[in-house]
């Protein structure tokens, strides 16, 4: 069977890259090239905002209703094509069909959103700020914007930016991740069908030189970046020394806190979900659990027993509850930090270094991995390890665990499980992560409220999604209005 080798599409056809490197897109579970992604060059990037920036004047002024109307018919082509979207994610990024099912709904949920746009975007007025004069203040689109996004949640993450950004009246350019560009392939075709006009969206697939471009191009206005946050920051200094708006939504180690008040059967299975799903490879993953007092023991055995319980394997097996990690070189990662954290002194209660699926031995097989004995100045309970492995800490109370969360550089999501309405209350108000969930071990905002972190975790002044895209991709105008 031939492997096929992705194009771009810029202006409204696909076209071929300049780029000559291409690179294998596998299936993470059985090794299968699944197609071949050129890595675009500066020249490619300069190609696709052109075409954005001639798509621009005559998009910017299309009333907000009409905008809507694409996008209405956009979610409807999304809507029909869930399924067939969610076994592209699986067979690109190895999650199981029920996490891949998920990530499809909220990108669809974006879309929804979006849809509002003619309310979301109107501004404010009031008669007689001064005698006989009136002031309104509107909402204006900018011009191109651009968006980097990562493989962990492959038709989910570029739809928290591109319905938003086109809704506002922009034209836009996407480069998917270089590891998963086949969910975002159907999703432009279906984005064509839809019948959005040549050059209002765009894609470029690609690596580095398609980012630096990105950042350095003077017709794009503004970029939006989801990944480590190592190149968040380069993304972030790199816009603003170019006078671009940015968003860079980077890495994340977070806490979730079990009080002995807990539901502890809920509250184990609720963390163990929210550790292992996606074999631990998305920002909101719970990596370390601090077990408050007489909770921790409790925790410890019933996460024990439940990450005992995962079964490993191709993601689109019925059956399966984990899949692999990314790529060989995303497992080599993951072990080297198993292997740190053991010379480390930290004891291993559950290792999934030598996990296998016997009839899948080209996978990238990671299994549930839990330590304990965890002191916060060891490798794994400071580091970004994005796989199943984590890592389990003693407080003696509240006040213990919230300096535990704190000392983190990071600060993108951290849970509470209690049924004290003052715990809560007190750990919502004290703890530093941008996200905070009670009761929940995934504290992911839904599509009308913002998403981002603190800390070292988030680079910028707007977030994704909600009211902060409409912000982020407006520019608010001010007139001030007197008649003689």
């Amino acid at each position: 069977m031939t492997v096929p080798t992705l194009s771009n599409y810029i202006g409204g056809s696909w076209v071929p890259s300049r780029g000559t490197t291409l690179l294998d897109v596998k299936n993470p579970a059985t090794g299968e090239i699944l197609a071949r992604v050129p890595l675009s060059t500066a020249g490619d990037v300069d190609d696709a905002v052109g075409a954005a920036a001639k798509a621009f004047p005559a998009w910017r002024e299309t009333p907000p209703v009409e905008r809507a109307r694409y996008l209405f018919k956009f979610k409807g082509l999304l809507d029909a094509h869930r399924e067939e979207i969610g076994r592209i994610c699986t067979s690109e990024n190895g999650k199981t069909l029920a996490e891949s099912r998920s990530d499809v709904g909220r990108g669809i949920e974006n879309v929804e959103h979006a849809c509002g746009i003619p309310t979301l975007m109107m501004g404010k007025s009031l008669e007689d700020v001064a005698r006989g004069i009136d002031c309104e203040a509107t909402r204006q689109p900018l011009g191109v914007f651009a968006a980097i996004t990562p493989f962990n949640f492959p038709p989910m993450v570029p739809l928290w930016f591109l319905p938003y950004a086109v809704a506002c009246g922009n034209t836009f350019v996407l480069k998917p991740s270089e590891q998963v560009p086949l969910s975002q392939r159907r999703v432009f075709e279906l984005l064509a069908e839809a019948g959005l006009p040549p050059g209002v969206v765009n894609l470029v697939n690609g690596a580095k030189d398609v980012v630096d471009a990105f950042c350095a191009n003077p017709g794009v206005r503004g970029v939006s970046f989801v990944g480590s946050s190592a190149v968040a920051r380069h993304v972030y200094r790199t816009c603003a020394e170019n006078g671009k708006r940015v968003q860079a939504l980077g890495g994340a180690k977070n806490f979730i806190v079990v009080m002995p008040d807990a539901d502890m059967p809920k509250a184990v299975q609720n963390v163990c979900d929210s550790i292992f799903g996606c074999a631990g490879q998305r920002c909101l993953a719970g990596s370390i659990v601090v077990g408050v007092g007489e909770a921790y023991g409790k925790v410890r055995d019933g996460l024990l027993a439940a990450a005992k319980a995962i079964r490993l394997g191709n993601g689109a097996e019925a059956g399966v509850t984990m899949g692999p990690v990314i790529s060989p070189r995303a497992k080599d990662r993951v072990l080297s930090y198993v292997e740190a954290g053991v010379k480390e002194g930290a004891r291993l209660l559950l290792d999934g270094r030598k996990s296998s699926v016997p009839d899948l031995p080209g996978g990238n097989w990671v299994g549930p991995t839990i330590f304990e004995d965890v002191r916060p100045q060891m490798s794994v309970a400071k580091d970004e390890i994005f796989g199943p492995v984590v890592c389990l800490m003693r407080a003696e109370g509240l006040e213990d665990a919230i300096g535990l969360v704190n000392a983190s550089e990071y600060g993108n999501a951290s849970s509470i499980y209690t049924s004290s309405g003052k715990h809560a209350r007190e750990y919502r108000q004290r703890a530093h992560p941008g996200m905070i969930g009670v009761n929940v071990g995934i504290a992911a905002p839904m599509a009308f409220f913002p998403f981002g972190g603190a800390k070292g975790s988030f680079f910028g002044d707007l977030k994704a999604h909600g009211d902060a895209a409409i912000d982020f991709f407006t520019e608010r105008k001010v007139v001030i209005t007197r008649w003689f």
